[in-house]
């Protein structure tokens, strides 16, 4: 605070003490003070020696050399103790912590520039179909607009990967090989649609032709069954599903925290906070369901249909709820969301 460093015991009401210097924010000008003295003092300078409290400049009232004391004042009054914050030795940063911007500002306050960081991850995108066309296109029968690409730029860019490419290929198995061969350049490549098993889904016979050696195929989850992961040399390959939360669920669940491992973190996980159930639930399908809704002051609220097509529900959705195979939950039951906006 701005005001007098003083002796807490020279500090009583109506005292008034001669003040016998300055001491500016900066360079520390050594002084000290006696009984019945004060120094005026800055907010960010060094305390006098002698001082154990600082008095507020709204508190007293100046008479020529002097001050007079309009309150009483107790020891340790508005100062800040050396290694009240951080001490030495003490751990303020681990490998594998994420760097925020509190962190960084932590950092440079102990006078540190420079710190080494994990590895950039860069990705190559490919959505897949012919009924699919770019926003902004003509619509014949039967076409939709593609949007899996739009989302998982936005997630990507999200985790702090850099997005190389994002291409779009129809359900033909020569443009596929190549565009999947450009894609692997990058450290991972993210494919949407034609990993199901219908005659056109082309995805993961192209994949294995082109020599990935394929690990997973197919995940117990609801939306988001149809899904690949595996590599080619030393790009990871995810085949998410076509249908838009149904990638978006599988992103956050494999994608996601593949990346931030890729990039030295150690917290994989999504934040996940407690909250009141605003209605019954039950899963009586066969995979665990994650369900899109809402947290809003503590209650957690299913939106819009539950269908692995819907964006409109989930674009007004910021949390997600598993609810396991055969799991029913009942209102008001506190239950554990995951933020996906982290």
């Amino acid at each position: 605070m701005d005001g007098y460093a003083v002796m807490a015991t020279s500090g009583t009401k109506g005292a008034r003490l001669w003040v016998a210097g300055e001491q500016p924010a900066g360079r520390d000008k050594q002084l000290r003070i006696a009984p019945g003295e004060a120094i005026r003092i800055f907010t960010g300078a060094p305390v006098p020696a002698g001082a154990d409290a600082i008095v507020m400049q709204e508190d007293v009232t100046r008479d020529g050399d002097a001050i007079v004391i309009n309150t009483g004042v107790g020891a340790g009054e508005f100062i800040r103790r050396r290694g009240c914050d951080l001490a030495e030795g003490q751990r303020i940063l681990a490998k594998g912590e994420r760097l925020r911007s509190a962190t960084i500002a932590l950092l440079a306050s102990q006078g540190i520039a420079d710190v080494a960081v994990g590895a950039e991850v860069n990705a190559a995108i490919i959505s897949t179909g012919d009924e699919l066309v770019k926003p902004g296109g003509k619509l014949d029968p039967g076409q939709i607009y593609e949007s899996n690409s739009a989302l998982l730029n936005a997630l990507l860019q999200r985790c702090g990967a850099a997005v190389n490419s994002a291409e779009h290929c129809h359900d033909e198995r020569e443009s596929l090989l190549h565009t999947i061969e450009r894609g692997t350049k990058s450290d991972i490549l993210i494919i949407s649609g034609g990993v199901s098993v219908g005659e056109h889904d082309l995805v993961k016979d192209a994949l294995r032709e082109l020599g990935a050696q394929i690990e997973i195929w197919r995940v117990a989850i609801k939306p988001g069954k149809p899904f690949l992961f595996g590599n080619i040399d030393e790009c990871a390959v995810f085949g998410l599903p076509g249908n838009p939360v149904s990638a978006f669920v599988t992103f956050l669940q494999f994608v996601r925290p593949s990346i931030l491992k890729m990039m030295g973190a150690t917290n994989l996980d999504l934040p996940e906070l407690p909250a009141k159930l605003a209605v019954d639930l039950t899963n009586e399908g066969d995979r665990a369901h994650y369900i899109r809704g809402k947290l809003e002051q503590g209650t957690f609220t299913p939106v819009g249909r539950q269908e692995s097509h819907a964006l409109f529900g989930l674009s007004r959705s910021n949390a997600l709820l598993r609810l396991d195979l055969g799991q029913s939950l009942k209102a008001d039951e506190i239950v554990d969301v995951e933020i996906w906006n982290w």
